[in-house]
């Protein structure tokens, strides 16, 4: 568990837009790993099986909340950990405006795109994988991780347009 936390924690963040939720969902699913780990295929890969679990465990969450609730709007920049305060150099306030306008820019992408960069870039899986988890072609999984990419960049430029020049 502890091994894995920080990258189901990551996800559902993701997928929730909320920490507390995040966290009672993170809870829920390493219960359902623990309860369902002898559903796990021999041979198969842990992490694709365990963000596949956390992937619709998080949509079945989201599901639920919109039941109760008419929408849930909690900024994507809330829902990232920044590096430790106090540190006071250059480069941690670099890569704190620098994470905080990804995720702002994360938080403009349509949700397809956001999962793509999400499990491809953030969470570092291999096409195939993400093929296995999201039940989709080869192909259609490259022309969306790139169309993502592209959509990324765009908004990345919209928000700041001095960055990357």
């Amino acid at each position: 568990m502890r091994r894995y936390q920080g990258r189901v924690f990551g996800l559902a963040v993701h997928y929730l837009r909320d920490r507390e939720e995040a966290r009672d969902a993170t809870q829920d699913i390493f219960v359902k790993v623990y309860r369902g780990f002898a559903s796990l295929e021999p041979g198969r890969p842990f992490l694709p099986w365990l963000l596949r679990l956390a992937r619709n465990s998080c949509i079945d969450r989201l599901r639920r909340l919109r039941v109760r609730t008419p929408e849930i709007s909690v900024p994507l920049d809330d829902a990232h950990e920044l590096a430790a305060p106090g540190l006071g150099t250059d480069e941690v306030c670099y890569e704190e405006a620098r994470s905080q306008l990804l995720y702002r820019a994360l938080g403009t992408l349509s949700a397809t795109s956001r999962e793509m960069i999400l499990l491809k870039d953030i969470q570092q899986l291999k096409l195939e994988e993400i093929c296995d988890l999201l039940s989709l072609p080869l192909g259609t999984v490259k022309s969306r991780s790139h169309r993502a990419r592209l959509e990324l960049a765009k908004a990345v430029q919209s928000i700041d347009p001095s960055y990357g020049a």
